[in-house]
């Protein structure tokens, strides 16, 4: 058996999954020792029930918004002969540089009415669009425009073609995208909490605020998983098991992209208002306040607490690329049911909101070891759950490029294990877990909700400053640490759009 000559990457990935399966164990245990009367008795109420309507019908709107901001922005940008189409790519995926709370602190300061349904769902469609487009647009440029072009030829309309043709070979893109929309959904509490919308995340640090981690918290933190694991299985279950690839060999040949016409102004016009909305109000927002405000001034406070930031995401990029890399080896060296589960472990461990890793670790740093409780550690464990995945996926495409003929060479000739992992391994892994890193990095620079319940007590990071100063109305306050977020997070930005420009043509 293969697992067996990896005896200590199997321990270690078990360790990594376990811990990653903490929050869901701990609301699981949580759950059976209150018994179906405690269920019934927390769970069962108006309350309750408000919430999930609140949160329901935010998610099913925001994910339709962004299905269709996503696929008519993908199909302008990757199927049409819009002019500058690099252009509006990058622009497209610009709103993800800027964190969906910042975005709603712009909002709510600039019009002070947007606290209701309509005002949310507009601020996190604008967050969350791209998740949608970015698939979608992936998923444009690897069709084969043969069958585009058989069905015009038996007289097809455009629209029929993209309906009947292009459409059912999207599922797949736009699935995995609504999907990213949902569970972002889930998880987002700064955004909500700032427009005064009130969702499960929104109530469960409430509640906690209120009654210390009591069992209310706990339940509606249970209540929010379950919507998340019905989300996964949904999910997988509308995606199915068919497939559209095309039967040609080769690189798909780029399609001709449709003629606008007369349309090319009204299409410059959606593209040009997506984007002020979705980026130029935000950038223009921060800049006023920042020129306007009493307490912009790029002081001690913004660079200590920037220099905080930037140790606290190298220090969880290190450990979770650390974490990641035993998971990832023994998904390509030893494949098999086992490695799959503790792979997929991980996966399953990141898609709990944030709040409910938070709320897990406080409960059970706090019964088990106390001395614990409110320290780096504890806060580096809820990042390194949260972020596991960004760091495996790239890892694990490393170790699928290094071949295990170079380790079995050193190992010929006499090499130790630690050794051959300083001298061979870690070498033809250091980009893949570099790309990992950084991407890790670039996530704990704006994570909010798990820092505000876990930080040690005067340790500040640019998320949690901005959130102090904006939710005291401090907005000229919040600027200088909106700024230096947005700045931080650019590079994801142009990560992103790197690969996608080589598809294009203006």
């Amino acid at each position: 058996m293969r697992l067996r000559r990896h005896p200590v990457a199997l321990a270690s990935a078990g360790c990594v999954a376990a811990l990653a399966l903490l929050p869901l164990g701990y609301i699981a245990a949580y759950t059976v020792d209150v018994g179906w009367s405690g269920i019934q008795e927390l769970v069962f109420r108006p309350r309750v029930a408000e919430l999930l309507w609140n949160t329901t019908r935010l998610v099913a709107g925001t994910v339709l918004c962004c299905v269709v901001l996503g696929v008519g922005a993908a199909w302008l940008v990757e199927r049409s002969s819009v002019p500058g189409r690099r252009v509006w790519h990058v622009l497209l995926i610009a709103p993800l540089a800027v964190p969906a709370f910042v975005n709603s602190y712009v909002w709510i300061s600039l019009l002070p009415g947007l606290d209701t349904y309509a005002g949310a769902l507009l601020v996190v469609t604008l967050s969350y669009f791209p998740f949608v487009y970015l698939p979608v647009a992936a998923a444009f440029r690897g069709l084969d425009p043969a069958l585009e072009e058989t069905a015009h030829g038996l007289g097809l309309s455009a629209w029929a073609v993209f309906r009947r043709v292009q459409l059912p070979q999207l599922r797949v893109a736009l699935l995995g995208g609504g999907l990213l929309v949902a569970l972002h959904l889930l998880a987002e509490f700064g955004a909500l909490q700032m427009l005064r919308y009130p969702t499960f995340t929104t109530a469960i640090y409430d509640q906690y605020r209120a009654t210390f981690n009591g069992p209310g918290a706990t339940m509606l933190a249970g209540v929010l998983c379950l919507l998340c694991l019905l989300l996964l299985l949904a999910e997988l279950r509308l995606r199915g098991d068919r497939g559209y690839a095309g039967s040609g060999r080769g690189a798909v040949r780029p399609g001709r992209p449709v003629a606008l016409g007369p349309l090319t102004a009204p299409a410059l016009l959606a593209l040009a208002a997506l984007v002020a909305l979705a980026v130029l109000v935000p950038l223009a927002g921060m800049g006023r306040w920042m020129a306007v405000g009493a307490s912009t001034a790029l002081g001690w406070d913004v660079l200590s607490t920037t220099g905080t930031t930037l140790a606290l995401a190298a220090a969880a990029a290190v450990l979770t690329t650390a974490l990641a890399l035993p998971t990832a080896w023994l998904a390509v060296r030893a494949r098999g049911r086992t490695a799959t589960l503790l792979e997929r472990s991980t996966y399953l461990g990141s898609a709990v909101p944030g709040i409910v890793v938070a709320l897990a670790l406080v409960t059970l740093s706090i019964r088990a070891t106390p001395w614990l409780y409110q320290t780096v550690p504890v806060l580096l464990a809820a990042y390194a759950i949260l972020f596991l995945p960004r760091a495996i996926v790239t890892v694990r495409a490393a170790v699928e490029q290094s071949r295990p003929l170079y380790d079995e060479v050193a190992a010929s000739l006499g090499s130790s294990t630690p050794d051959r992992l300083r001298r061979v391994t870690l070498p033809l892994l250091a980009p893949g877990m570099g790309a990992g890193a950084a991407l890790v990095f670039l996530a704990v620079v704006t994570e909010l909700t798990a820092t505000l319940l876990l930080a040690p007590t005067g340790t500040t990071t640019l998320a949690t400053a901005f959130w102090s100063a904006s939710s005291a109305l401090e907005y000229g306050a919040a600027a200088p640490y909106a700024v230096v977020m947005v700045l931080l997070s650019a590079p994801a930005t142009v990560l992103l759009s790197r690969d996608a420009r080589r598809g294009l043509t203006t």
